[in-house]
């Protein structure tokens, strides 16, 4: 897609940032792709309704031509969804979005060992979420709690997280409440909860009821304690999704699934909320078909940012306003398949993977490190509905 002539203030911002990403690559240490660079692990979570048959699968990535190559296959129950995992490479937690875990209306979490030779996985235990489909989760900075989104129930919950990687059953619980105007908003789903970079809030997104709800986060003490007032209300049918904040701490980006906008927000750390700087569209100019966004990151650099489209079936591409932390589309790319549910980029940046749910594929793009465009490396393989990808260096070899 080519976009309109830019303005000079747009044309001068893309120039800045591309001359900004080369002064930053040349006082670099990393390799570059292909340059001695080591692979990289990739776990894919699925969407196979089955405690039966493998539902994790794990390759290897090559940095040099963007081609994946399996490994292993292995049970990690039913829907694995969403994966994270620690900072060490030891543990890998999933959430398994079922409605209905040991006879009660809830999904389940589950702790697995990663075998340091092989990148295997082992089970340590299960737990219930305390809500129905589970689709997210995440550690606090700490490592020390797992904190959980349930869409179908619109609540999220704190799980501790032992020193050997077990999960403890959920100490904090919180219902959301509410609805929106949108046909999918008669009431909460909440989507997402990641920490602060400080470690003092959590932030949950709910698509249901348009807000971002912020709450104190007590790790030490697994303890997830709501704010009187949400931290962000989005715009009435907006159905925000997924947050992720800025390497810089500074702000935050808010992709809306149900108005296919991505919004830019300041943060105000001291107070756990945040202030709305700009909202734009995730679609091309004269797009009209029906579409919904799904997941959002940023360059390692964090110059770049990049939103998925369903529907439209593209990864969008935006340059971020170092002075700012404001967007510019710059391109958007087709994503060679269907839904494209999840993406991620590769530590070092250099490419971005995309799973395509609905057409059961998974495809690499290199990234250009001083214009964020995206290339298709014209690799890519066949998984059984491909949800979530976690990307981590290769620790076998």
């Amino acid at each position: 897609m080519t976009y309109p002539a830019p303005t000079r203030r747009q044309y001068l911002l893309v120039r800045g940032v591309s001359l900004l990403a080369a002064a930053l690559l040349a006082g670099c240490v990393r390799p570059a792709a292909g340059g001695g660079a080591k692979d990289y692990l990739v776990y894919v979570g699925t969407n196979v309704a089955s405690d039966q048959e493998n539902t994790i699968f794990l390759y290897r990535l090559s940095p040099a031509t963007g081609t994946l190559t399996p490994v292993s296959a292995q049970r990690g129950g039913s829907n694995p969804t969403y994966l994270t995992m620690d900072a060490a490479h030891r543990r890998l937690f999933a959430v398994n979005e079922t409605q209905t875990f040991r006879g009660a209306t809830s999904g389940a979490v589950s702790a697995f060992a990663v075998d340091p030779r092989t990148g295997n996985l082992t089970l340590l235990n299960q737990q219930p979420s305390n809500g129905a489909a589970p689709c997210y989760i995440s550690l606090d900075r700490t490592g020390k709690a797992a904190l959980v989104a349930n869409y179908v129930s619109g609540n999220v919950s704190l799980l501790p997280v032992a020193a050997d990687g077990t999960l403890a059953a959920p100490t904090a619980t919180n219902q959301h409440e509410g609805s929106g105007p949108h046909k999918n908003q008669q009431g909460p789903h909440a989507h997402c909860i990641v920490p602060d970079p400080a470690n003092a809030f959590a932030f949950a997104i709910d698509l249901g009821t348009d807000r971002v709800y912020g709450y104190r986060l007590d790790a030490a003490k697994s303890q997830l304690t709501r704010l009187p007032e949400p931290a962000f209300v989005a715009r009435p049918g907006a159905g925000p999704r997924h947050l992720i904040f800025h390497p810089n701490g500074k702000q935050a980006y808010l992709i809306n699934e149900l108005n296919s906008t991505v919004t830019v927000l300041a943060y105000e750390a001291p107070a756990g909320r945040f202030r709305e700087l700009q909202t734009l569209s995730a679609l091309p100019a004269g797009y009209t078909d029906e579409n919904s966004c799904a997941d959002i990151h940023i360059a390692p650099s964090g110059l770049f940012l990049y939103a998925s489209n369903r529907g439209h079936n593209s990864i969008a591409v935006f340059a971020i306003d170092t002075a700012t932390g404001t967007l510019v589309p710059i391109q958007d790319v087709d994503t060679q398949g269907k839904t494209p549910r999840n993406f991620t980029l590769d530590p070092s940046g250099h490419l971005l993977l995309v799973a395509n749910q609905n057409s059961n594929n998974v495809v690499t793009y290199r990234v250009d490190q001083q214009t964020g465009l995206l290339t298709p490396t014209g690799q890519q393989v066949e998984v059984p509905s491909p949800m979530f990808l976690q990307v981590v260096a290769d620790f076998t070899r």
